[in-house]
């Protein structure tokens, strides 16, 4: 039997009650478009309908189960329908009420996020031009590995967790799109693209920015099957989607499903559609409306035009009522506007042991490599995947060194050179279920992973209003290690650090490494743990200090506790000779070295970790001494340590004896080859020493 007789076969089977029931929501749909339109004062956040697109979205909808995954585009409201979604609840998301069961009036319309027992898990994503294929790819990877090895959650093989990703045409010429159907090939995932081609990108045509179809440009990749249907026709689409789920729970592997389809109504209520397009192109759209189409079969069948006319009164009725009650509602309480910036984390105390009578010192990247092996041991749904941390390699660094080869190929893997998919699919992941490690090889690369790490990893505790918070460890080798040239050295927790919703550590020394890394790996939020290569084994002049005795496997230190690593004494205090020097990574081990010259007369306080920063001990330290210095790797102009130098200025003025010192690298654009250059660029412990004694004699 070939597909078409496939398809042919599956649509007979539909029954009559499920073409009822999707003309149902197609006149609820239209009505809510139609009110919406009427009610424009009143709708005054930005929305887009469904209109044109219904067939297709509740052929989707309709067919998926309390196990799968789905990922809708702001245009899917019908497929929210279609899962058993009520209007009023959209109702309130349209007009950011406070009981918006997606986000608490937090983000836009069909910006779903849901969490409900009974209906498909819909984890947050954003406003979906293309993003959201990563993260739905990730849930379909982390699905693919917790069925191999039985995990509670995936072990009914009656009905096997499938994933839909839905895309606008538009989106697909995004190079995202492309890495997550790269990894969906590679790994064979069990996903469905959905792509609702409307041939529109808001005012940019078809014709205009795509050189080829999607369903084209989707057979270039092997091993995934690709369909393509009229997406007005319900039966046709609802026949096309039962097939392709069916084999997607069966054989587990990819597919594509080009549908075409009108757009009736507006781009957006903000981008209205007499602004760019003909009279007679809307009039063609229109008349390719899937509720008139779907009429017409229903009355083919026998149904009589009475009882259709009904069933539109209801869904009229139905809109205009719950659009009343939502009007209705309650606004969002200001005091919750900070709750669910981060989720709670379990990790609140130091415990284990620091320093064991048994243990032997080990350089930094060891203390890594155990704390990675031994939460494989204890956490079976630990992944750990980026650029050559698999195979026989284990990573640029060593940092994963024996990893793969004992734990499993599809638990270390490499990726291909996708920064992206990288960092965007641990929200998938996360959502599934798993605990993902990721790393990024060289801080200096990262820039392609920060739209997903901005726009997907780090709000997506927050705009869901607590309920996907995502789980991920993002490791970044980073700063200057000895002539590492402009490509591999940089420094970039600056820029991390305006990402809201991100914890940021950076630790000094192996015994601080291997306890935030556990910690950062338990805690449901995503951290990005910097670890600098100069520091690894120790080779930097200067930073022997960063070998230390290997803490147990129990030991863990909470995040946001900064640790006091040398102590001013009294009498330096008292006679106004001290100072205090802040700082962090390589910062430490210049100021330890910097401060022989002082005897008892510098204060060196290790933050340890950026965000959350330790607040209470910098407020100790500079009330203290009086004389505070903010040490950096980072070129100051702009940085991280000017604003809180900045900040502690600000807060203690009447407490300083001078202002506050920043001192860091050179403000030059990159890190020179020419070791004397770099040299001459970057902080050491006599630059430091000079700037200590300035600031004491001040």
């Amino acid at each position: 039997m070939n597909q078409t007789e496939q398809l042919e076969e599956t649509a007979i089977t539909i029954e009559l009650e499920v073409l009822l029931r999707a003309y149902e929501l197609m006149c609820c749909a239209t009505e809510m478009a139609a009110i919406y339109e009427t009610n424009r004062d009143l709708c005054k956040y930005v929305h887009s309908t469904s209109r044109g697109h219904e067939a297709i979205q509740l052929a989707v909808g309709m067919q998926l189960t309390p196990q799968d995954f789905v990922a809708p585009y702001y245009r899917d409201e019908s497929m929210l329908l279609g899962i058993g979604l009520q209007p009023h609840e959209l109702m309130l998301q349209l007009l950011a009420k406070r009981d918006d069961p997606f986000s608490g009036g937090r983000t836009y319309y069909s910006h779903p996020s849901l969490r409900r027992a009974d209906m498909p898990k819909i984890p947050h994503q954003s406003s979906a031009t293309g993003m959201q294929a990563i993260p739905a790819t990730g849930a379909a990877h982390g699905i693919k590995y917790l069925e191999s090895i039985n995990h509670p959650n995936y072990t009914d093989d009656s009905q096997k967790s499938i994933v839909v990703c839905s895309l606008g045409d538009g989106s697909t010429t995004e190079g995202e799109v492309s890495e997550a159907l790269q990894m969906a090939v590679l790994h064979q995932l069990p996903i469905l693209y959905l792509v609702q081609d409307n041939t529109w990108s808001i005012s940019a045509s078809a014709k205009e920015t795509r050189g080829v179809s999607v369903s084209d440009f989707a057979k270039g990749f092997p091993n995934l099957a690709v369909y393509e249907v009229d997406g007005t026709d319900f039966l046709a689409s609802f026949g096309t989607v039962s097939l392709i789920f069916n084999q997607l729970r069966k054989k587990r592997t990819p597919a594509l499903l080009h549908a075409r389809v009108p757009l009736i109504g507006h781009h957006t209520s903000g981008v209205r559609r007499e602004w760019y397009r003909q009279p007679e192109e809307i009039a063609l759209a229109q008349q390719q409306d899937p509720r008139i189409k779907l009429k017409k079969e229903l009355l083919n069948l026998g149904i009589k035009p009475d009882v259709l006319d009904e069933i539109e009164r209801q869904q009229q009725e139905r809109a205009r009522l719950d659009f009343e009650k939502a009007k209705q509602a309650p606004e969002p309480d200001p005091a919750t506007l900070k709750e669910h910036i981060f989720a709670p984390t379990p990790i609140t105390e130091e415990r284990g042991i620091r320093v064991p009578t048994e243990k032997k010192e080990v350089v930094m990247v060891d203390a890594v490599l155990h704390a990675v092996d031994e939460i494989f041991q204890q956490y079976p749904e630990a992944l750990l995947y980026g650029q050559d941390v698999g195979g026989d390699l284990g990573g640029v660094f060593r940092e994963a060194a024996t990893l793969a080869p004992k734990y499993g190929h599809n638990r270390v893997f490499n990726t291909p050179i996708q920064e992206a998919y990288i960092i965007g699919s641990t929200v998938g992941m996360s959502a599934a279920g798993c605990k993902p490690i990721v790393e990024i090889q060289f801080a200096d690369y990262i820039w392609p992973g920060l739209n997903q790490l901005f726009t997907e990893v780090s709000r997506s505790c927050y705009l869901s209003n607590g309920k996907w918070p995502v789980q991920a460890l993002i490791r970044v080798p980073t700063g200057a290690y000895g002539s590492g040239g402009p490509f591999h050295s940089s420094s970039i927790e600056s820029t991390l650090l305006t990402i809201r919703g991100v914890k940021i550590v950076y630790p000094s020394n192996a015994a601080d490494m291997k306890g935030l890394f556990k910690a950062a790996f338990l805690d449901p939020n995503p951290v990005i743990i910097l670890e600098h290569k100069g520091l690894y084994w120790s080779k930097v002049q200067g930073s022997q200090e960063a070998r230390t005795i290997e803490p147990d496997s129990d030991y863990i230190i909470p995040l946001g506790k900064a640790r006091l690593v040398q102590e001013s004494s009294h009498e330096a205090v008292s006679e106004g000779t001290a100072c205090t020097v802040i700082t962090y990574g390589m910062g430490v081990h210049w100021a330890k070295n910097a401060s022989t010259k002082f005897k008892n007369q510098v204060e060196i306080l290790d933050l340890r970790t950026l965000e959350p920063i330790d607040w209470q001990a910098i407020e100790k330290t500079v009330v203290k001494n009086g004389k505070v210095m903010i040490l950096t790797e980072e070129p100051t102009q702009n940085s991280f340590a000017e604003s809180l130098a900045g900040r502690i200025s600000s807060h203690f003025f009447t407490k300083l004896d001078a202002p506050v010192q920043v001192v860091g690298s050179e403000n030059l654009p990159a890190i020179p080859l020419n070791t004397t250059l770099e040299q001459t660029m970057l902080p050491n412990a006599e630059k430091v020493s000079k700037q200590i004694e300035y600031l004491l004699n001040w």
